[in-house]
């Protein structure tokens, strides 16, 4: 008898302890599948974010499309690259007007130390063979010309533009002729006249072929094609202008600016 109460209370206690063993198990697992859970959620969350980010990102791009964004962003460019050109533009005219100044000054220099040589020999001479001076008369052709350079190298364009064409009416024949209708297109590019500026530099080269100024003037035609954004015909003229005349004064400003548009796409 007391051996069967034995058992049957071994059997009780063998029992308990299984259930508490499996009610151990099953809270591990609960709390392992919680974690799992929770990290599942984490990521969740994350990529979710990183949709609704891009989302955003994509609403943005849509909305700079259609509002006209990059359109308006082409424009600015565009303005940009004018406002560029119209200060190469500027900067052509100064150079210009800076080599006058800088030839006018050498004639000057080369005029007054003619004057004294001359007066330095003729001191040498006997008095008794000595000849009373001649008068030095500028011919009236002359003073216009000057006048009209002084006026373009003083950047007063528009009186600069009226003597240079004042002057080819009055002097059409004056040796000075070629200089002056270059002058008077150099006027109209400095005015922004850019057609006609091309059409007087043109007629320039076609009336006087064997001036020294065509390479000049063909410089100046290109600039003025590249103002009106006459690319292709501006490569044309430099060309020519670096093959015709490569040991002109303006051929190596030429090629540089024909590398620049050579590599405009």
């Amino acid at each position: 008898m007391r051996l069967i109460s034995a058992l049957l209370a071994l059997a009780c206690l063998t029992g308990t302890l299984s259930a508490h063993a499996a009610l151990f198990d099953d809270k591990e697992a609960r709390k392992k599948i919680l974690e799992v859970e929770a990290k599942s959620i984490a990521n969740d969350d994350a990529h979710q974010a990183a949709i609704n980010d891009l989302k955003k990102r994509i609403a943005a791009i849509e909305a700079i499309v259609q509002g006209g964004g990059l359109a308006d962003m082409q424009n600015q460019i565009e303005q940009l690259k004018q406002e560029i050109a119209n200060l190469k533009g500027e900067l052509e005219v100064a150079n210009h007007q800076l080599e006058l100044t800088q030839q006018r000054q050498k004639d000057l220099y080369a005029d007054t130390d003619g004057r004294i040589r001359k007066l330095e020999s003729g001191a040498t001479q006997p008095a008794a063979n000595s000849a009373p001076p001649v008068p030095v008369v500028e011919e009236k052709d002359a003073k216009a010309f000057a006048a009209a350079e002084d006026l373009s190298s003083s950047a007063k364009h528009k009186e600069a533009f009226a003597a240079y064409d004042a002057f080819l009416k009055d002097y059409p024949n004056s040796k000075f002729a070629p200089d002056a209708m270059y002058g008077l297109g150099y006027t109209q590019f400095a005015l922004k006249n850019y057609k006609s500026s091309i059409a007087t530099q043109q007629k320039m080269i076609d009336q006087y072929p064997q001036s020294p100024k065509v390479p000049d003037a063909m410089y100046n035609q290109a600039n003025s094609q590249i103002q009106l954004g006459l690319v292709s015909s501006a490569k044309k003229t430099l060309k020519d202008l670096v093959s015709k005349y490569p040991d002109a004064s303006v051929a190596p400003n030429a090629q540089k600016r024909l590398k620049l548009l050579e590599g405009i796409k």
